[in-house]
């Protein structure tokens, strides 16, 4: 028994529908090569009686109330912000030379183990160019490996951060630790150049709307965060148009997930901005527990879920026992920063250089040795008894 399309007429939108729900049985346009006839019967009522499911996607602003339903899925968000101990850098992370599913694993596990459930990653644009293909496969290989851990991912589009000389990144191989030099090799993305000068930003909508679309429905997917710290360089104002483009075009796009960007550094304009636009309010905090609780009191009064994308600097007094029981209490996503101390030595101070000598004190971030022991097991058990619903 054959079925032609060709007698049936469907409007472009049933068309749309079931090209989708081709996509989600994983068959194609072509009904000679179903073999399965429930599903022809199914996909046939579906488009004959006009009672299609919509495709889920946000292309606006989620509402207040949508943003609460969709966080409260989740009894709380606990993760890092996470780049693998043997990657100096977010291009080291993506780059076919250098990517490391057994290393990402084996980390995760231990995440798993204390009963994290989120992580946070900077994506390369650099990579993205030399081979999308790749890059992709790359990206789903590690969305793959956290789900089997029970780890939901934020990807990050776009960072300003830089900690030395590499402000324009390139794939390939990637530069060797310079010891005793906090974060020496980091690389923004897209770096610099590419930032300012506008006449690149075609090449850069290509890169989101392509990661978007693969991924707009993908459930491994916690939040898009658009852009971290956005103006965090020397020319403020130039990240500006970039950081306008991609809230644009994640709402061309709309994925089903949210969209958001943190506010960090206090500026009244850019945290307008970002708040008025993000789905999730997603904000930087490394202050103390009191300043926690100010940030906290101030971004609530946006009546909008808050999870807090980065914190945790020991020598600042942003502790885990200090801060994580509060961000508990008040139903805050917590991220800190970050896993294994590795090739990025965040152990480090903030601005640390050989020249300033052996550093003795205590970690800034990250919570296990390279060889995968605790920093601290009080911190640990902390997480475990929080990430267990008991504060």
């Amino acid at each position: 028994m054959g079925i032609k399309l060709s007698h049936i007429k469907f409007s472009s939108k049933k068309i749309a529908f079931l090209r989708y729900y081709l996509f989600i049985c994983n068959v194609t346009d072509d009904f000679a090569c179903f073999r399965n006839m429930k599903k022809i019967l199914l996909l046939s009522a579906i488009m004959l009686v006009g009672t299609a499911l919509p495709l889920f996607s946000q292309s606006s602003r989620m509402s207040a109330s949508a943003a609460w339903n969709w966080y409260n899925k989740t009894e709380w968000y606990c993760g890092v912000n996470y780049i693998p101990a043997n990657a100096i850098n977010y291009t080291a992370m993506w780059d076919p030379t250098s990517f490391s599913p057994k290393v990402i694993d084996d980390e995760l596990q231990l995440m798993q183990d204390i009963g994290m459930n989120c992580v946070r990653v900077v994506l390369q644009y650099a990579v993205y160019a030399d081979s999308p293909k790749k890059f992709l496969k790359n990206f789903d290989r590690f969305l793959g490996i956290c789900q089997r851990h029970g780890i939901s991912v934020m990807p990050i589009f776009f960072d300003d951060c830089t900690f030395g000389a590499n402000i324009n990144p390139t794939a390939g191989v990637q530069p060797e630790p310079l010891e005793g030099w906090y974060a020496w090799a980091w690389s923004p993305s897209p770096g610099y150049q590419m930032v300012v000068d506008e006449r690149t930003h075609p090449l850069l909508e290509k890169y989101v709307k392509d990661v978007l679309r693969h991924h707009a429905n993908d459930p491994r997917i916690m939040l898009w965060d658009l852009y971290n710290e956005p103006t965090n360089t020397s020319m403020p104002e130039r990240s500006w148009p970039l950081l306008r483009k991609v809230f644009q075009w994640a709402r061309e796009v709309g994925p089903s997930q949210p969209i958001s960007s943190g506010t960090w550094n206090g500026n009244a304009d850019l945290e307008s901005f970002l708040v008025e636009n993000s789905d999730i309010i997603t904000y930087h905090c490394y202050g103390d527990h009191n300043v926690m609780q100010q940030t906290i009191d101030r971004l609530a009064t946006y009546g909008r879920p808050l999870v807090c994308t980065e914190w945790m600097n020991r020598p600042n007094r942003s502790t885990i026992p200090d801060i994580m029981p509060l961000l508990k209490e008040k139903h805050v996503g917590s991220m800190i920063w970050g896993l294994v101390n590795g090739k990025t030595q965040t152990h480090l101070p903030w601005g640390h250089r050989p020249e300033h000598g052996e550093y003795t004190g205590i970690w800034q971030h990250d919570i296990f040795h390279n060889d995968h022991t605790p920093y601290d097991t009080k911190e640990l058990d902390i997480i475990k008894k929080l990430t267990k619903g008991k504060l």
